[in-house]
């Protein structure tokens, strides 16, 4: 069976157990590979359908940086031009460039706040080149 891998940025989740109630909260945000079966027809091959709600268009020039922030509704986002770089709070970052893309889903839980010392991920446009993208909405996240 074929596949294909597609980085997804999340939040860890952090369940916290004490005598009276479990409390969820977000924890940082992280890269993982999810891997997509793809079906055969006749050398054509393809993964199941994946719902999407709306689409934008996407332009930043060089020098855009974005601090610590979470993407809240999963989204789909393909590189058009330019070199993205997604940072995450352990020093790791991955970066995309034309042809790439990737799913950012990471989130806060409804009963939390921001905290810029613990979540999220920043974006940096790397180099000279203008960054052109479409970002594709997939769902909303009602937790």
């Amino acid at each position: 069976m074929n596949t294909i891998k597609i980085p997804v940025l999340t939040s860890s989740i952090i369940n916290h157990n004490d005598i009276e109630e479990c409390i969820t909260t977000t924890g940082l945000s992280v890269f993982s590979d999810v891997e997509y079966s793809l079906d055969d027809y006749n050398g054509l091959f393809i993964s199941d359908r994946q719902d999407a709600l709306n689409f934008r268009h996407r332009s930043s020039e060089p020098g855009y940086f974005s601090s610590w922030h979470v993407a809240g509704d999963p989204t789909l986002i393909i590189v058009r031009s330019g070199i993205l770089r997604i940072g995450l709070r352990n020093g790791d970052y991955r970066d995309f460039k034309a042809g790439d893309l990737f799913i950012a889903k990471d989130f806060l839980q409804s009963n939390e706040s921001f905290d810029d010392k613990i979540h999220g991920h920043t974006a940096q446009l790397i180099g000279d080149e203008v960054l052109l993208a479409v970002h594709i909405k997939l769902a909303t996240i009602t937790s």
